[in-house]
């Protein structure tokens, strides 16, 4: 896991992680920090020409001199904008281009996550860290680190110059430094937890309301209505409270800071106007230019505070984006075996595997499968059907045992090539929201529309298709809401059959569908488990029994197998579930 932050506002350890997204954006770096140092030059030009404006010409009426000089501050003031200008721009390009690489490789990383961690994380709070906390360590760059250097800077400048000038009001302006930069680390520090409270309810927020739109349908239909507005609305108060904790920090903060900044400033002119009476050394242009430096020296200081809290979220972003980096949950892709077709014989050898560490789904289940054999496998719900189906496209990895095809480990392939030659049917088939011409292909461009139109014909699914809106052109919205269960199943089927996979694996695609869609499917099921290996987990008895082997599981492990009829002769438990399940289906 990454490093915890720590009650600093500023973790080396994870800005070094940071930084090492902006070694190829050097010159923007370069660029970004030496417009920081100019401006914090070019910033102290007014307030020293204005003292001499106010003590010499002004004092000597000279009416060219305040011209000059009045011009001269124009310039400056020209020059201090177009630094301004080229400083933001830069640092923001900065920001918004480490983010887009971050974004791009947690996404990498994450699409090659194993199905565990999905199982286990909440969709929301992945989409917090892809999107918001990345939106945060932007800035991190563009309202904070960048910020508090350029203030850091012209306060030093500042500092130099007002000492330079008058080292006496100088001393009296710094007399307040210390007290306000106490209370600085007071409000940072107390801010701290404040904002890593409000990074964890804005994440239990979005995965409340991604889980609850997504389920909608069974919210609506069980009637819990009132039920989910009750838990939003806890939830809702949560992060409220957390966010008005940070502006109660706020309000208490900004008013101390301009109170001391104030103090300093009445200091400043008492005792300059005690020294000008007195016929001391310090002249009305030096107390101008102290009030104006004055507030160059305070001003960024409180504005530092407040981009310590961007910088502190900016941190805690990205220690949770470094969370999801650091977690360990990858498929390993060390094959070397490229498979470019397989013949189909499928070989499990005494394999045992868990979701759960001590909670065992199969137990040394062992069986073969030939090369162009469909084979079903039946069982009860929980009896590890699914989760054969799960270890072939190593989605999880087995506790032991070995997995084989045409005589080589799974393990042994590599992956994008073993998942290539395999094409999955579900049950639950989830669509996005394209055409359904782009849902076949998965944005496949090396499939084209007449490819996909003729292989819809061979299987018999072409009308279909072509009886929607736009036909093959139909967008079928989010998770394909616009079709039916049997609609979306053809769809997948059609998927299934284009890819031109070297198995065929079912799990459970005839099992929510009306008889139409049923004979479809049926034709379908015929024309493209010909000439290869086919698996099918299936319910439906037609599917069943036109099976060359049926493997009958139960509790986790293989119990029988053999052909429909041959099943039904041994009067087992096979027998028993073609009783509960399909006798009434018999035709």
């Amino acid at each position: 896991m990454s490093k915890k932050v720590t009650g600093k506002a500023f973790d080396m350890h994870i800005f070094k992680r940071l930084m090492s997204f902006a070694s190829k954006y050097r010159m923007q770096f370069i660029i970004g920090i030496v417009s920081a140092i100019l401006l914090s030059l070019v910033a102290v030009a007014r307030p020293i020409l204005l003292q001499k404006i106010v003590h010499i010409y002004f004092k000597n009426k000279d009416k060219v001199g305040i011209l000059n000089f009045s011009l001269l501050m124009i310039v400056f003031l020209i020059a201090e904008v177009i630094l301004q200008f080229v400083f933001i721009y830069k640092v923001n390009w900065f920001g918004q281009h480490i983010i887009r690489d971050i974004r791009v490789e947690l996404q990498k990383h994450m699409l090659g996550f194993k199905m565990t961690y999905f199982d286990n994380s909440s969709v929301g709070k992945l989409v917090t860290r892809l999107v918001s906390d990345t939106e945060t360590i932007a800035q991190f760059f563009g309202q904070g680190l960048f910020m508090i250097i350029s203030d850091l800077l012209k306060m030093i400048v500042v500092a130099i110059v007002m000492l330079w000038m008058n080292w006496k009001l100088a001393l009296i302006a710094f007399i307040i430094l210390p007290i306000l930069i106490y209370a600085t680390k007071i409000f940072q520090m107390a801010i701290k937890s404040a904002f890593q409270e409000v990074r964890k309810q804005v994440a239990n927020l979005n995965g409340f309301v991604q889980e609850r739109v997504t389920g909608m349908k069974i919210v609506q239909l069980f009637n819990r209505e009132k039920l989910e507005y009750e838990n939003f609305v806890k939830i809702n108060d949560y992060h409220k409270k957390a966010h008005i904790k940070t502006v109660w920090y706020y309000s208490i903060f900004f008013p101390i800071a301009e109170i001391l900044s104030s103090i300093a400033v009445g200091l400043m002119v008492w005792y300059g106007g005690l020294d000008i009476v007195n016929s001391g050394t310090t002249n009305v242009g030096e107390i101008i230019a102290f009030i104006m430096m004055s507030q160059m020296l305070f001003r960024p200081l409180r504005q530092i505070a407040d981009k310590f809290n961007t910088l502190q979220m900016g941190m805690v972003a990205g220690n949770r984006v470094f969370e999801v980096f650091d977690t360990e949950s990858l498929i390993e892709n060390k094959g070397k075996v490229e498979a470019s077709r397989f013949s189909g014989n499928i070989s499990f050898k005494e394999v045992y595997f868990s979701y759960i560490i001590g909670e065992e789904v199969l137990k040394g289940v062992s069986f073969n499968v030939n090369a162009g054999e469909t084979v079903a496998i039946v069982g009860a719900t929980g009896a590890g059907k699914s989760t054969i189906i799960n270890l072939v496209n190593r989605f999880y990895e087995t506790n032991s045992g070995e997995i084989t095809i045409d005589q080589t480990n799974i393990k042994d392939y590599e992956l994008k090539s073993l998942r290539n030659q395999i094409a999955v049917v579900l049950q639950d088939v989830f669509l996005f929201s394209d055409s359904v011409y782009n849902n076949i292909v998965l944005n496949d461009l090396s499939i084209s529309l007449n490819e996909v139109k003729k292989a819809a014909k061979e299987i018999g699914i072409h009308d279909f298709i072509m009886s929607l809106p736009n036909n093959y052109n139909y967008n079928v919205k989010e998770r394909g809401v616009m079709l039916s269960s049997g609609q979306r199943q053809l769809i997948a089927f059609l998927r299934a059959y284009v890819s031109k996979p070297s198995i065929l694996i079912l799990d459970e695609a005839t099992s929510s569908i009306d008889s139409y869609s049923e004979k479809l499917i049926q034709k379908a099921l015929d024309k493209i488990t010909q000439h290869q290996t086919s698996i099918i987990i299936a319910h439906r008895l037609t599917t069943v029994k036109k099976a060359d082997r049926i493997i009958v599981m139960d509790k986790g492990k293989i119990v029988e197998q053999g052909s429909h009829l041959q099943l039904l002769q041994k009067n087992g438990y096979y027998r028993t579930l073609y009783n509960m399940q399909f006798a009434s289906n018999v035709a």
